[in-house]
């Protein structure tokens, strides 16, 4: 287990490095200057003036040496400083927006396994019933779905014409700090953004089901008198979970893109919020940064995703 993770750390290493070669070479295929975004337009600067600061940002080498540098420095743990939030240092700056996604991310992954699995199960357990249907078209319509139109939909519908939950952000301004408030604004955006995620495992888990209680065992197990609650619960339930538990890891990043959305329409202040607005400003050291740090973080969630997948089932060997 330990040689399998290590390996794939390196496998992700590389991937994290593709990923910000990626970013860098977009970023500098954008139509405009670079050199726009560190300087103010309402101060003339002569030409030479530019060109001193051009070399002055290393904005006139090469785009490999300007890689190179910037990773070095990365490496090192010093992402920049912002251009546009008052020279902040960049690290600090992604930090403390992760909280933020953090528990929307979290509450809603919360939500989609729960409500996934569960109308996934009922579904297979009573296949072709009512219940069964309308699960299935509730499925069908969360996955068609953008992030983007549930989140304002939603925002409509609950926080605009119902008033049940509020607009925007993640507490009450110039209230007290309190459990309750926070939850207030935090169930609406993460409930929609679960939607994705929840459709999803809930067709695989009915899926997997099916193909679970088809099985010999499970024939086995009813012949011999077992309560067909212990039939789902203890030997059908546990295999079917394994095709559900990759496909949860490998939605994350499905999650983060919808987190993006759901941040900006409900002005969240976590990663989603601070990337759209550096990318607005132009703001180059904080894009690459935070780029760096959810692709990262994306990468050990799969690890352990793979890690918790072989720990379900045994039969699994990794080497």
């Amino acid at each position: 287990m330990l040689q399998y993770s290590l390996r794939r750390l390196l496998i992700g290493a590389g991937m994290l490095i593709a990923l910000s070669m990626l970013i860098f070479l977009l970023l500098r295929l954008t139509p405009g200057d670079p050199i726009d975004a560190y300087i103010d337009p309402n101060i003339p600067m002569s030409p030479a003036q530019l060109t001193e600061l051009r070399s002055q940002l290393g904005l006139d080498r090469p785009l490999p040496v300007q890689y190179l540098a910037w990773l070095r420095e990365a490496l090192s743990g010093n992402l920049g400083r912002s251009i546009q939030r008052m020279d902040q240092p960049v690290l600090s700056l992604v930090l403390s927006r992760i909280g933020p996604t953090v528990l929307l991310m979290g509450t809603a992954l919360a939500i989609a396994i729960v409500a996934g699995i569960t109308t996934g199960v009922i579904s297979a357990v009573r296949r072709n019933s009512p219940a069964d249907l309308s699960f299935s078209v509730l499925a069908l319509v969360g996955i068609s779905s953008p992030a983007f139109l549930s989140a304002l939909v939603g925002l409509y519908v609950f926080a605009v014409r119902l008033n049940w939950a509020p607009s925007g952000g993640m507490l009450t301004p110039g209230a007290a700090f309190s459990v309750s408030d926070l939850l207030h604004h935090l169930v609406l955006p993460a409930a929609l953004l679960s939607i994705a995620q929840a459709a999803l495992v809930m067709r695989y888990m009915r899926a997997s089901m099916l193909e679970v209680l088809n099985q010999d065992y499970v024939r086995t197990a009813r012949a011999k008198g077992v309560a067909e609650f212990w039939v789902i619960a203890k030997h059908a339930l546990r295999n079917a979970l394994l095709p559900v538990v990759t496909l949860i890891g490998s939605t994350i990043g499905l999650a983060i893109g919808g987190a993006i959305f759901i941040e900006s329409v409900f002005n969240w202040p976590g990663m989603g919020l601070l990337l759209v607005s550096a990318v607005e400003t132009r703001d180059y050291p904080v894009i690459m940064g935070a780029t760096l740090i959810i692709g990262g973080c994306v990468i050990v969630v799969n690890l352990l995703t793979d890690i918790t997948y072989a720990v379900i089932d045994p039969r699994i060997k990794v080497g």
